[in-house]
């Protein structure tokens, strides 16, 4: 029912219904911020990056397949553009090491973790898309299998798979940058 509320409302918007697309914005402006404040830990950044997702999912309508869910269609709009901002910025995520809490990080330490943050980012952008949005999901935000196959409209079973496969990949990329763990 959800879905094909969604489907109605994105056709009408595609025939110049301004408030169609206005309702969608509301129903799903809470959920977009927080993935990429999720990703982002900064609210400036997440409502920035909100505000794209909408602008650009307006301006991409007409390519929206309604076999698809509209959560699960501007859901990777956002995850996109919350990893295109963090690259952009150069922002540092949170990391362990074996620095003490007490110790400041040494520019050397804190340069490592930017360099190998953007060798990760790159590996996974280096995935298919399907590859992406399972570690993202599963490592960025936490989400259960179950939670990532309603988001993605897949079964369980090939979540699973499909994260296995893109762990092994993100390996062998990492691994051929000779970066080991």
């Amino acid at each position: 029912m959800k879905d094909r509320a969604d489907a109605v409302l994105v056709r009408e918007a595609l025939n110049g219904d301004q408030k169609a697309f206005e309702t969608l914005v509301r129903k799903y402006e809470k959920p977009i911020y927080n993935l990429a404040l999720r990703m982002l830990k900064d609210r400036d950044d997440a409502a920035d990056v909100a505000q794209t997702v909408f602008v650009k999912a307006y301006q991409k309508l007409e390519s929206f397949d309604e076999a698809h869910e509209f959560f699960s269609w501007i859901y990777r709009i956002a995850i996109n553009e919350s990893i295109n901002w963090n690259k952009k910025t150069k922002r540092l995520d949170e990391y362990e090491s074996g620095v003490s809490a007490a110790m400041s990080p040494t520019q050397e330490q804190v340069h490592a973790v930017e360099v190998l943050r953007d060798e990760m980012i790159d590996a996974i952008e280096r995935l298919t898309m399907d590859y992406q949005m399972v570690i993202v999901l599963r490592h960025f935000h936490d989400f259960s299998y179950e939670e990532m196959a309603d988001v993605l409209s897949i079964p369980e079973k090939t979540v699973k798979s499909r994260l296995f496969t893109a762990r092994q990949q993100l390996k062998e990329i990492l691994s051929a940058k000779g970066i080991t763990r």
